[in-house]
């Protein structure tokens, strides 16, 4: 069995889809588009004279021919899998179509905000996690998946109540800012970090009262997973805020379930998942009235073996790729 991943790996997600394949004993390929970089300095140049001058991305061009390039290295295909497909170039799509006898998309985002319906034709099967799109387009419904090492909650010893990490929303950091006056009130301890732009930081602090800035910590670009998991090790719960324009769970959730960490969220329908425990998800209301010290005061109630099975990433794989 040869199975392709083709993606815009940024957070270092999808290669644990290819891990899990090869543990399998799948021949498994990823083409990680957002790996490819210029060559050197001169072609560095050349794109930004080009982006400025001319507007046109020559990067983009480069890694759109990448693809191209790396299917052809690696021969035909018994089945690719394309995330977020909305962002090949659909002659590109053509080739990948023709490059495997099952072609397979994973959106990662709603329609909404990622429209992908022109390039749609060319998939076997489609997967998404919003809801809503699963409704409205019949694609096939599959959740996000849990791809960390169990670790049971008794070998953590966490010195924090609540961690959150984001990218930069200007939403969701200001609710995440309401919602720490009311930490703050309750003596809850919590940590959170922003990622982004330098330049960002001072549109964030127009947001954000100085007397809650000690809780913030602000990083420019991506934060390893390794960092990352460090800091859920010194949390009991992770708070996760849902985007705008979107249904559906988060990776957020996954994780917190791997590690046995309480969860913090605004997304109302994670009520109607078979996880869901009250005793360890906290389900915000909209003035965040409902947050109690004594959520974070109690321990984790360990889920059924078969539910926490039913969202790892060896099941997702299985039912994906219909390796069962």
């Amino acid at each position: 069995m040869k199975i392709c991943l083709i993606s815009f790996d940024f957070w270092h997600y999808d290669e644990h889809i290819v891990n899990k394949l090869k543990e399998k004993g799948v021949d498994a390929h990823h083409i990680n588009i957002g790996a490819f970089t210029h060559k050197n300095l001169s072609a560095r140049l050349k794109n930004t004279f080009s982006k400025v001058f001319l507007g046109k991305n020559l990067k983009n061009v480069q890694r759109q021919n990448f693809i191209i390039d790396s299917l052809q290295k690696i021969g035909k295909q018994n089945q690719i899998l394309v995330i977020n497909p909305e962002a090949i170039e659909e002659r590109v799509h053509q080739v990948i179509r023709s490059s495997t006898d099952r072609n397979i998309a994973y959106l990662y985002d709603s329609m909404e905000r990622n429209p992908a319906e022109h390039i749609l034709h060319y998939f076997d099967q489609v997967f998404s996690f919003d809801d809503n799109d699963v409704k409205k387009f019949g694609f096939e419904k599959i959740n996000n998946y849990n791809y960390l090492k169990y670790t049971p909650a008794e070998q953590q010893n966490p010195e924090l109540d609540l961690f959150y990490i984001t990218s930069f929303d200007k939403t969701r950091i200001e609710r995440l800012v309401n919602l720490s006056e009311k930490l703050r009130i309750l003596n809850i301890k919590f940590k959170a970090i922003i990622a982004g732009k330098k330049s960002w930081k001072k549109r964030l602090q127009q947001i954000i009262d100085k007397k809650l800035d000690k809780n913030f910590q602000f990083r420019r670009g991506n934060i390893p997973q390794t960092e990352v998991l460090k800091q859920y090790s010194k949390s009991k719960a992770i708070l996760d805020f849902q985007r705008n324009n979107q249904a559906g769970l988060s990776f957020r959730v996954f994780e917190a379930m791997a590690l046995e960490k309480k969860f913090v969220t605004d997304n109302q329908d994670i009520k109607n998942y078979d996880f869901y425990n009250p005793e360890n998800i906290l389900i915000l209301n909209k003035d965040f009235s409902n947050i109690e010290k004594s959520f974070f005061e109690t321990g984790y109630q360990k889920l059924p073996e078969d539910i926490h099975y039913k969202y790892t990433l060896d099941h997702w794989v299985n039912k994906v790729f219909n390796l069962n």
